[in-house]
């Protein structure tokens, strides 16, 4: 296999996962980008180790946390911070990385 072939694969194997993960995503994607920005708003409090404000926006836009809240576990977020910097780490090229 030349370099040119393992270049073109390798592309192929990230845009499948990107996908994957997209389809993953339990919610619309405006909804997400709207959790990273309610958690991360600067008059925010400090994070409290549990997911009070993450929870707190599923309920007031009618999504559901017994389905969303798996998905931000296996993406690293159990608790408000790691909603942002782990979450959003992993989909921001999908969502977009401006957040403020």
């Amino acid at each position: 296999m030349d370099k040119a072939e393992k270049k073109r694969l390798k592309a192929e194997f990230k845009r499948k996962e990107r996908e994957a993960l997209r389809a993953s995503i339990p919610m619309p994607l405006d909804e997400l980008k709207g959790v990273f920005r309610y958690v991360a708003r600067k008059s925010a409090p400090p994070c409290d180790h549990t997911l009070k404000d993450t929870l707190h926006y599923l309920k007031t836009h009618n999504l559901d946390p017994d389905t969303i809240v798996p998905w931000l576990h296996e993406h690293g977020g159990y608790c408000d911070c790691e909603v942002i910097f782990n979450v959003h780490d992993k989909v921001g090229d999908i969502v977009g990385w401006d957040i403020g």
